[in-house]
This record gives C-alpha cells, sequence and structure tokens, in this order.
C-alpha cells in the first residue's frame, strides 16, 4: 500500500467531524508505527536490557546537574 492510500485509508476511518489536531495526530501515529517497523526490519533495535541502561544513564545525567 503506498503512504497516499494510507492516508485515504486513515482518513475513510475517522469521524466526518473530525478536527484537524486529530487528523494531524493520526498521521503523526501512523507515520511513527511505520517509521519503527521500518527499523524493525531493518535491525535498527536495541534490547529491553539497553533501553533500560540508555534511560538509567539520562536519569543519572539530568539528576547531577
Amino acid at each position: 500500500m503506498t503512504d497516499k492510500q494510507a492516508v485515504l485509508d486513515a482518513l475513510e476511518r475517522l469521524p466526518e467531524n473530525a478536527s484537524l489536531d486529530e487528523i494531524t495526530e493520526e498521521l503523526r501515529i501512523m507515520a511513527a508505527v511505520r517509521r519503527g517497523r521500518s527499523d524493525v526490519a531493518a535491525g535498527r533495535t536495541k534490547t529491553h536490557q539497553e533501553a533500560q541502561d540508555l534511560l538509567e544513564s539520562w536519569a543519572t545525567a539530568w539528576t547531577s546537574k
């Protein structure tokens, strides 16, 4: 499915009275999910432990200032 077709499908699923902000948010979420799937397919992922370690290092950096 092309990006354009995915957008059209998403718009069809939204209620007729959806605001521009709601439409924008839907498209942002859709784009983020697609980027995530692409990253997974390309092997650009972190293990749960790696993510925890990164979060811990960030938290330590924030609190030491």
